[in-house]
């Protein structure tokens, strides 16, 4: 339910239904186990009492600063007159709260004032925030992965004027990919990049425009340090030519404090149909509007090796797409509990086969259409947590795991994973945020509830970080094929293993059997598409392929929880949330992933269509 600020007539979230703390406790814990990583020697200051404690406080800062102004920041999107960006100020106290308790800098190392919390864990904690108010949760996202890139491949200067205040809260971050007429084609960007020797090692002057830069100028931080793609003056054409480059908007003096203006500036806002709290942006690097020492261009600094910088840049890239992801089922399990809630207050209609008007009216949620779509929204954004805490679960396992064999497994099966991580959610998460609208009826597509908020933002993730048929090609034709098929068949072991522990569970019998056969049509449609070894009879169904594969490794997932949930159902008395569990994946199997069996028909077909058909009869 919405409540009016006093004030300002602004319609806000109700705070106590954005997320589920019950649901985060029984992932990490009974499922996830995070509680063992404490014997590993990076986590052994930290203890369960710690990750609660983190996790609590997320949860009220997210309630008390995020959602209370998410209505309002959509309502009063950025402007710009030409000189400053100005947002409503609740964004900036919010984001210098979220800095002031550590959570920028809550898995990075001690050495730069990190607490090395687990992976794992920082994701629950980030996902409240996503789910209170992805808008202003988007600057805290960004410029962690900005700064976790700048820790991988940036030099110790670098670490230390740009790094430190991101994790300060002084400094945001951005990545800088697109271009107004490139898109998501990288291979063909134009910005350039020349050597400027008089601005330092490694440094150049950056000419260029960059396009749908989020958060890319405002007034909430000191400065903003950009990681822009571009290719150095004489470097080869392609993706293979691109470097990376750190372009702060202020130079920063030896002694840390802030220097010239730098020659980037902001051409003009973008605006969106959700995300409002967040400036989207088309920049101009070097274009004279500034002349930092007394010259146009924007001076920027080289980032790992020249010629390298898309692979650094996917260090960005990959962070960022799982987030997307984390902010899709945020944003899909806010929308849930609202229409959870109002389904069990609103009466209307009465139990089927009454007869006119006799007896009170029922809740709606008593009818059985409303209890489908709550059921299977239940099943799409639990299922979809659990993925992107798994996925935390094997960054972790990727770094810090007991051998070197572990680690690669670890990283080679989120490599795998992350396609489906970041798309899987927009697709399934938004649609819970559908069925929000639909079960508040013509209340849903109101201003005067949240799920019309709430399905707007979440429509923007199916684009953000690639598109789906960006991630369908990554899958199908790197991901399952890469170093002669390996990920695949870990992915496809790590499957084979959950099967192999339900064998012996009689009561999942039906749903092992179910899983098997998808599990099987994974190893035997892709070796079937790729048999003939042309890629564009390969790709031309990769959706689909997305589709089926994240389906059933949804299911997989499901098969874990429910069997965790089923087991510890004997040990304690919290039977409603454990039967909803149970009931969750039960539904998931019956009615989800029967689905994959036709969409696995279709790509084995190696049907062309969309090869063969002509643009004039489209």
């Amino acid at each position: 339910m919405t409540e009016q600020i006093e004030g300002n007539g602004v319609l806000t979230t109700a705070t106590e239904s954005i997320l589920s703390a019950k649901d985060i406790e029984f992932q990490l814990y009974d499922w996830l186990k995070v509680d063992e990583l404490c014997d590993r020697p990076r986590f052994s200051d930290h203890s369960c009492e710690v990750f609660d404690s983190v996790l609590e406080a997320s949860q009220e800062l997210a309630k008390e600063w995020f959602a209370t102004h998410a209505r309002k920041s959509d309502l009063n999107e950025p402007t710009f007159d030409g000189t400053a960006v100005t947002l409503i100020p609740e964004i900036k106290s919010a984001l210098d709260q979220f800095a002031g308790i550590g959570l920028l800098s809550a898995t990075m190392d001690e050495n730069v004032g990190g607490i090395q919390l687990p992976q794992t864990i920082a994701k629950a904690c980030f996902t409240w925030f996503q789910a209170a108010n992805i808008g202003t949760a988007s600057y805290p996202m960004l410029t962690m992965a900005n700064a976790n890139l700048l820790l991988e491949y940036g030099t110790e200067e670098q670490i230390e004027k740009y790094v430190v205040p991101e994790l300060d809260g002084r400094f945001f971050g951005t990545m800088c990919l697109s271009e107004p007429e490139v898109g998501s084609s990288l291979g063909d960007v134009t910005t350039k990049a020349v050597p400027d020797p008089g601005s330092g090692d490694d440094a150049f002057r950056v000419h260029g425009t960059k396009m749908w830069i989020s958060g890319g100028d405002h007034e909430l931080s000191e400065n903003i340090v950009h990681l822009v793609l571009a290719r150095a003056e004489g470097d080869q054409s392609g993706v293979k030519g691109l470097s990376l480059f750190l372009v702060p908007k202020y130079l920063v003096d030896d002694d840390g404090s802030l220097g010239e203006r730098n020659d980037v500036v902001l051409s003009g806002l973008n605006h969106k149909m959700g995300w409002r709290g967040t400036t989207n942006t088309l920049l101009n690097f070097g274009e004279g509007a500034h002349t930092p020492a007394g010259a146009a261009g924007a001076v920027g600094y080289l980032v790992g090796e020249r010629g390298k910088g898309l692979a650094c840049m996917f260090h960005m890239m990959n962070e960022a797409r799982i987030g997307v992801g984390a902010g899709a089922v945020g944003l899909g399990y806010h929308g849930y509990l609202d229409a959870l809630r109002y389904a069990r207050d609103r009466r209307q209609g009465r139990p089927d086969g009454a007869k006119g008007s006799d007896g009170e009216p029922i809740p709606i949620a008593e009818h059985s259409d409303v209890r489908r779509m709550l059921l299977s929204s239940k099943s799409y954004v639990e299922g979809g947590l659990g993925l992107i805490l798994y996925a935390a679960r094997l960054l972790d396992e990727s770094e810090t795991a007991e051998t070197q064999t572990e680690r690669d497994r670890a990283a080679l099966l989120l490599d795998v994973l992350t396609p489906i991580v970041k798309t899987w959610p927009s697709v399934w998460c938004l649609k819970a945020n559908d069925h929000a609208i639909q079960v508040l009826g013509g209340a849903g597509y109101t201003r005067d509830h949240d799920v019309e908020q709430l399905y707007c933002d979440n429509r923007l993730n199916p684009i953000h970080e690639g598109t789906h048929g960006i991630q369908a090609k990554d899958l199908l034709g790197r991901k399952v094929i890469m170093k002669g098929g390996e990920g695949l068949q870990v992915l496809l072991e790590q499957m084979r293993e959950t099967l192999a522990e339900a064998a012996d569970r009689s009561e999942w019998s039906a749903e092992t059997a179910a899983l098997t056969s998808a599990v099987d049509r994974i190893e035997s449609v892709t070796a079937a598409v790729w048999s003939s070894g042309d890629p564009m009879v390969a790709l031309d169904n990769a959706w689909t392929y997305l589709e089926a594969v994240g389906h059933t490794a949804m299911a997989w997932l499901w098969l874990q929880q429910g069997m965790v949930a089923e087991a510890t159902a004997g040990a304690r008395g919290d039977s409603a949330f454990l039967n909803g569990k149970i009931a969750a994946a039960r539904y998931f199997f019956a009615h989800e992933l029967p689905q994959t069996g036709p969409w696995f028909d279709l790509v084995e077909s190696r049907a062309t269509t969309f090869t063969d058909l002509d643009d004039s009869w489209l």
